[in-house]
């Protein structure tokens, strides 16, 4: 299987480039840089590029309707009205512990959308895995302490998630109706005997698992029951997450970091923190907006 060609699709370096969203709605990239309190935007047509500077970390976006937009914040979800730029919130989480930060998320194919909680110095265990949708909240899964790779099935009835420290991804059926567990998750991926750990994840429409792997330059390609299947080189070390982008989700976007590089760990991988283009046909999906 031949290696296809990575370019930089954004110059701009984050230190934690993260939350990936394509909204084809208006043709429109955004990510996060987390500890920077950043959100980036790219409009793939005309190549735009804009700077949105936040009220607090955030660390995931999803599309509301035409006049208003999700945020995964420190303090819980908030809406955002896209003309005036006024916040709102949505409904809290975690809003009194201000050790916590917000970080993974993924809208389910029901209009739920799951939300991991992290310490902000990646303390052991002091994270969790949320689910909300239509104003209810309920927290899934205690004792997180890097929550990642949340995404779905194109049929809504499985959810995936991994706790990047513990280096292992998670299967566990759900109600394709409303995006809940119905049973206990299944080991599906054991990372600690590859190079890196296993961050973001996208799923694809034939259930193919699309992961990249922080500390290891690359995304590997996962079936559903976690055999490994392929992995594309990506040019900066730190790879934290991918995203389905264009009008029909055809091509992959993988953000990265470059936090924790000292000068030297910089000047050996100098697209550290940039966001990347793959150039390889893929069969991916649009997520839904979220029902709040």
């Amino acid at each position: 299987m031949s290696e296809p060609a990575v370019s930089v699709l954004c110059e701009t370096v984050c230190e934690l480039g993260e939350g990936p969203s394509y909204e084809a709605e208006t043709q429109t990239l955004y990510w996060f840089d987390i500890v920077a309190s950043r959100l980036h935007s790219l409009h793939l047509a005309s190549h735009e590029t804009n700077v949105l500077e936040l009220p607090f970390l955030a660390s995931a976006i999803a599309r509301v309707d035409d006049e208003k937009q999700l945020f995964v914040t420190e303090h819980g979800l908030h809406l955002r009205n896209r003309q005036s730029g006024e916040w709102e919130v949505l409904c809290a989480a975690e809003e009194d512990n201000p050790q916590t930060r917000s970080n993974d998320a993924r809208v389910h194919p029901s209009g739920a959308i799951w939300f991991g909680t992290m310490g902000k110095n990646a303390e052991d265990e002091a994270g969790a895995i949320y689910w909300y949708r239509a104003g209810e909240l309920r927290q899934l899964y205690p004792r997180i302490t890097i929550p990642n790779s949340i995404c779905f099935s194109p049929d809504g009835a499985i959810a995936y998630f991994a706790d990047t420290r513990s280096n292992r991804m998670y299967r566990v059926a759900c109600n394709p109706d409303t995006g809940l567990p119905v049973d206990e998750p299944i080991l599906t991926v054991e990372g600690n005997e590859m190079v890196g750990g296993i961050d973001g994840s996208v799923c694809d429409a034939e259930g193919t698992v699309w992961n990249a792997r922080w500390g290891g330059a690359r995304l590997d390609a996962w079936s559903p029951d976690g055999q490994f299947l392929r992995s594309v080189t990506i040019p900066a070390r730190q790879a934290t997450c991918p995203v389905f982008i264009g009008d029909n989700a055809e091509r992959l976007a993988v953000t990265s970091a470059a936090a924790g590089l000292d000068e030297a760990a910089r000047g050996a991988d100098p697209e550290a923190g940039k966001l990347f283009l793959i150039d390889m046909p893929v069969n991916g999906r649009l997520d839904p907006a979220v029902v709040v």
